[in-house]
């Protein structure tokens, strides 16, 4: 789906100087699309002068049309960053998006998996085939590294070190980070390179690190799809996906004790408030640490135990 020139102009702007993936691209021109075909109704030009009354009257069809409040927020971000670009470009004397009162975020808690969960995922029993060591060693990966299923399904070989057991991640932004595998993930890894890779690809060559018969990489929909087999195999009740591995990646290491600074690199999170969301889960230990070690807690519990005889 093409936009106007302007339009497509703004988008090649955002793609080469904010290295932005194809994906975000995508999402940017479909809500462009959609500013664009409500403005053509309203009979006012896209990049034109446009008076606040317009843009609210956009907002509100958005909310009308039961948008969820993340891609209400996406989508007014979009708007706002293509009227910033129009006043670079001197082709407007006023943004209209200044003063917009915004959209309130408010606040989801990310969904996780139980340890029990998790353990019973990957402790599903192998199955003899290149694909079964192929889906065990994404899974592995995927949990051990809290990447994004994008991360994951387009790894290359080359990014890749098994003998210091790291992976080299290119994430948004075309921003690079290195994030340790773990040895478990790491003797998986290296099992399915050795023995279920060369299977799949039958002398082809492709530099993708997870590969299909066809010899190109896994969707993001194969993987989801393989995901829930074995979730289901696993006997999980709940529906899952890649991202909730990646929620419990982060979670299960605050609750061993990690800092709240190395979850945010192993994510790739430029801000650290978009990691102080996993933070809920340190409540419940904190009241534990809590009760166990303030001196006036600790004395009121040793005295009700000597009042109980224990």
């Amino acid at each position: 789906m093409l936009l106007n020139p302007l339009t497509e102009r703004y988008l090649s702007h955002l793609r080469v100087e904010g290295g932005l993936s194809v994906n975000t691209i995508e999402a940017y021109r479909r809500d462009l699309s959609k500013f664009h075909t409500y403005m053509d109704r309203a009979g006012v030009a896209a990049q034109g002068p446009l008076i606040s009354e317009v843009l609210t009257g956009f907002l509100q069809s958005m909310r009308k049309a039961r948008l969820s409040r993340a891609s209400s927020l996406r989508c007014l971000s979009t708007i706002r960053g293509w009227f910033r670009y129009l006043m670079r470009e001197q082709l407007i004397e006023e943004n209209p998006t200044i003063g917009l009162a915004p959209i309130s975020r408010g606040v989801r808690l990310p969904k996780t998996l139980s340890k029990q969960d998790i353990s019973s995922l990957l402790s599903l029993g192998p199955v003899p085939t290149p694909e079964d060591l192929r889906d065990r060693a994404m899974v592995e990966l995927l949990y051990a590294t809290g990447l994004r299923v994008s991360e994951l399904v387009m790894a290359e070989v080359a990014q890749v070190n098994l003998d210091v057991g790291y992976l080299r991640v290119t994430g948004k932004g075309a921003k690079q980070r290195l994030v340790p595998m773990g040895e478990e993930s790491r003797q998986l890894l290296q099992l399915y390179v050795t023995e279920a890779r060369p299977q799949l690809l039958k002398r082809r060559a492709s530099r993708f690190l997870f590969v299909s018969r066809r010899g190109g990489p896994l969707t993001r929909q194969a993987f989801w799809k393989l995901l829930q087999r074995r979730a289901q195999r696993a006997g999980i009740a709940q529906v899952i996906s890649p991202h909730m591995l990646r929620h419990s990646f982060a979670t299960h290491l605050l609750e061993g004790g990690a800092d709240l600074r190395s979850v945010q690199v192993m994510l790739g999170h430029t801000d650290i408030a978009t990691t102080q969301i996993y933070t809920h889960i340190e409540r419940g230990r904190l009241k534990l640490v809590h009760d166990k070690y303030f001196p006036r807690m600790a004395g009121a519990v040793k005295e009700k135990k000597a009042a109980e005889g224990k």
